[in-house]
């Protein structure tokens, strides 16, 4: 079961059951099932906290996965803030909706092993990251109004 909830901000805007059925795609094409999957969308000054208090870390950033799976079923809290998701998104020329998209599935191969911690790891992930919004775009988002950058 995937979930989606919020911790001092509003709610994003994106196409919950298509995005869950994404993921469990997603999951799926890695050997893995959807266990109990949270996403909390939460503000930078929520990021910050959970990051020094969990994890030492005294910055910001755009996302925090805790990790609960057990053999091929993924299970996590994932947090998304969605202030750093905005800002990533004006740096990098893309849209809003489109990074937060990639922020959402990183976390669920994080989920599936994929890590990022070495430059060459990082490429691993962002070429997941790709091909997982390429199944996302072909599939699900490509038929819908508005265009997929302009959610």
């Amino acid at each position: 079961m995937i979930i989606y909830n919020v911790d001092d901000i509003k709610m994003p805007v994106f196409p919950k059951r298509k995005i869950s059925l994404w993921i469990k795609q997603v999951a799926e094409d890695r050997g893995k099932r959807v266990g109990e999957v949270a996403y909390i969308f939460c503000s930078d000054r929520k990021i910050l906290e959970l990051n020094r208090t969990y994890l030492n870390h005294d910055y910001y950033t755009d996302i925090i996965t805790f990790d609960y799976s057990e053999n091929d079923i993924i299970s996590g809290d994932i947090f998304i803030s969605v202030d750093t998701v905005r800002t990533n998104a004006e740096q990098l020329s893309v849209g809003y909706c489109n990074e937060l998209y990639r922020v959402i599935i990183h976390g669920i191969l994080h989920l599936c092993g994929i890590e990022d911690k070495t430059p060459e790891a990082r490429i691993i992930m962002e070429n997941n990251e790709d091909n997982a919004l390429g199944i996302l775009y072909d599939r699900w988002i490509k038929s819908d109004s508005p265009p997929f950058d302009k959610m």
